[in-house]
């Protein structure tokens, strides 16, 4: 069952700026990912599924009601994170939680009190003196209060340590795990990684590609630097045409393995190196071409 769709969303602010035939779908329950470079779009794209913009073409819906039209029906039970937060810098972050709790009609302060414990927030504060990471997981706090079913996020852990953002990350999981639908948009390669079970692409504000990140994972490359005891024995395992060799140098094989390394490992086990190194190609490092000027959408 889809719980967002978007069909040939566009606009075009000119200069070629703006989004264009934007087409993707989130099944209800995932996690689907929204990754490109600042500047790509997302920000727009997720201002469309907030009600803030009408498009200059195509249709946006969540749960089948549009976007625009239904707004105000519709944000009464979204999670937002917006990319750039607005607080009220005058009231205390405790001041400003209870104003959202009234705001969102959360009357049990349970679910509130647990996520600041797990984040590690103590609200009292000014909301003027707070660093940008407590602002960052005040926003959150409020994003997660009411235990929202569907969860759009832009940029979510932009100022958290890397402790929080591993917190969050296993805050998604969870709330994945509790039945919501979430859009995460985001330009950090490990927290798609990480939370996703799809996810697109987005450059120059069109859709580049969707892609699984279960498939994705499997078509990762391993590079095998095999150190043998001298050149002469390098040189004789390289012979072998059936070995994918990228290189060799001196006394040193580089391998670039794809899928299942087992029928390799025996091979390199017969031939007795003193050494092996194994680097396992990143999801952005495979994601990079998809940034490369020359790609055509």
């Amino acid at each position: 069952m889809k719980t967002i769709e978007v069909h040939h969303l566009t606009k075009d602010y000119g200069n070629k700026k703006g989004i264009f035939d934007l087409n993707f779908s989130v099944q209800k329950g995932e996690v689907f990912g929204f990754l490109g470079p600042n500047g790509a779009g997302k920000t727009t794209t997720i201002r469309h599924l907030m009600g803030f913009i009408r498009p200059d073409s195509g249709t946006v819906t969540i749960n089948g009601m549009d976007c625009f039209s239904q707004h105000a029906r519709l944000q009464q039970t979204l999670g937002y994170l917006p990319g750039e937060i607005a607080l009220f810098n005058d009231m205390t972050g405790t001041s400003y939680l209870k104003f959202m709790a009234d705001l969102k009609r959360v009357k049990d302060q349970t679910r509130i009190k647990k996520l600041m414990d797990y984040f590690e927030l103590n609200p009292k504060g000014p909301i003027r003196k707070m660093s940008k990471g407590m602002k960052q997981k005040l926003a959150i706090i409020c994003t997660f209060m009411s235990d929202p079913n569907i969860i759009i996020l832009d940029e979510p852990t932009s100022g958290l340590d890397p402790l929080m953002q591993n917190r969050f990350i296993e805050l998604i999981l969870q709330a994945k795990k509790n039945g919501a639908t979430i859009l995460l948009s985001s330009h950090i390669f490990e927290e798609v990684e990480k939370s996703c079970d799809r996810t697109a692409i987005i450059r120059n504000g069109r859709l580049v590609t969707i892609e699984n990140m279960n498939s994705l994972a499997q078509k990762k490359k391993k590079t095998y630097t095999v150190t043998f005891a001298d050149q002469q024995a390098a040189q004789k395992f390289a012979l072998d045409p059936s070995l994918p060799i990228q290189k060799v140098s001196n006394n040193q094989v580089l391998l670039s393995v794809n899928g299942a390394p087992g029928e390799i490992l025996q091979k390199i086990g017969a031939c007795h190196p003193v050494d092996m190194d194994i680097k396992t190609q990143t999801l952005e490092e495979l994601f990079l071409h998809y940034y490369d000027e020359e790609v055509t959408p």
